[in-house]
């Protein structure tokens, strides 16, 4: 009986996360006179699958969705290949100047993202990346480095000197010590910092709106834009059958690394 409030807290958070996907779901099997109709419906009267058609051949949704992942991916990985060493450096060499430093970093998250837009469009149209992929990779990758920098450092405290020390022993340089016995334990914050950086980039609009102009280059969310008219009337049906193709690859990416996501994975290594 005591653990009944917690499985029913539990049961409507679920319920509160569940609701967007499962509501987007039920809008895209429904009939455009059953959305206009004023007694809305969880399950829908009349199921159909012309919203996807509707959606699939209006926009390039494949093509966006493809570019979309190159450029998480590619940002991600970028992101992690970065921080790692960098929240190394932060975290073991204490110093006034790695203190500024990791304030900096978390001062720079206060600020309004839309500051930066400006200079780096500059930046971008001096190097001919402006309506490129590449440059879209570069704004997420300094989109999202200040907190996975802030984030990993927190992982590289966690890990105890000891285990560098006994490798220092046994000869091993410092990048040798990363990258075989820093790099193992990091395993969960290297992979929340994936998901994190995936996330970030898949989802992000502002930016590629500013730098990406021709079509055959624009991004999924994008393109999820052109489902609504010239009056700023969305087309609800197409518009929530991509939006729910939209979700897929984050819940499969997601679904695929969740299980790394345990932070027990380092209490095991240093109890070995």
């Amino acid at each position: 009986m005591k653990q009944i409030p917690k499985y029913l807290a539990l049961l409507a958070y679920i319920v509160f996360l569940a609701f967007p996907l499962v509501w987007l779901l039920s809008t895209a099997l429904k009939t455009p006179q059953e959305m206009a109709s004023l007694n809305p419906t969880w399950i829908p009267r009349n199921p159909t699958l012309a919203n996807f058609s509707a959606a699939f051949g209006e926009q390039d949704l494949v093509g966006a969705g493809i570019r979309s992942l190159i450029v998480a991916i590619f940002a991600s990985v970028i992101t992690v290949l970065i921080s790692l060493p960098a929240s190394y450096a932060l975290a073991r060499h204490r110093s006034l100047v790695n203190r500024i430093a990791l304030g900096w970093v978390l001062v720079s998250q206060v600020f309004p993202f839309i500051l930066i837009i400006i200079p780096l469009f500059m930046v971008l149209r001096d190097l001919q990346l402006v309506n490129t992929l590449p440059g879209l990779v570069i704004v997420h990758v300094t989109f999202t480095l200040p907190f996975a920098l802030w984030m990993l450092q927190g992982y590289v405290r966690a890990v105890p000197p000891e285990l560098e020390e006994a490798a220092s022993v046994d000869g091993a340089g410092r990048m040798r010590t990363i990258a075989t016995v820093v790099a193992p334990l990091l395993a969960p914050g290297i992979v929340a910092t994936l998901l994190f950086s995936f996330i970030s980039s898949w989802n992000e609009f502002l930016f590629a709106l500013v730098i990406l102009q021709d079509p055959d280059v624009m991004t999924l969310p994008l393109t999820l834009v052109r489902f609504t008219g010239p009056e700023g009337v969305a087309r609800l049906g197409p518009l929530a059958a991509a939006s729910l193709m939209a979700t897929i690859p984050s819940l499969i990416f997601f679904a695929i690394i969740q299980r790394r996501l345990r932070s027990g994975l380092m209490a095991g290594a240093v109890k070995g």
